[in-house]
């Protein structure tokens, strides 16, 4: 089990959870949040004066694979997400060593289905 976290721009949400299902991905978990990294934020001029947002909204999404190979999800993720410019995004490959379903009690695989 393999769990993924993709952080890219927020308009790039719609079609990376419609190529991700048409790949077999039918769960993920999806967060708004803030950050920077070689952007290092945004400089914007407001009657006159320029200010400096440092931190940029982008979008999170998370799963946790077992089925779908991971190298088909970032293949996938990066051929939607991929523009050349900066601010693409990064995604984040990470074991899971145990799942529990809380409902059933159900654990690994088997709570992921």
């Amino acid at each position: 089990m393999t769990k993924i976290e993709i952080i890219t721009r927020q308009s790039k949400l719609e079609d990376l959870k419609t190529a991700l299902n048409e790949i077999g991905i039918n769960g993920m978990t999806v967060s708004n949040v803030l950050g920077y990294g070689v952007q290092k934020g945004q400089k914007h001029r407001y009657r006159g004066v320029e200010y400096s947002v440092d931190l940029l909204p982008k979008i999170k999404i998370e799963m946790v694979v077992c089925t779908v190979p991971v190298d088909d999800v970032v293949n996938t993720a990066i051929s939607v997400l991929r523009t050349g410019e900066i601010g693409d995004g990064k995604i984040f490959i990470s074991p899971v060593s145990r799942v529990i379903k809380v409902r059933t009690g159900e654990e690994d695989r088997e709570a992921l289905l």
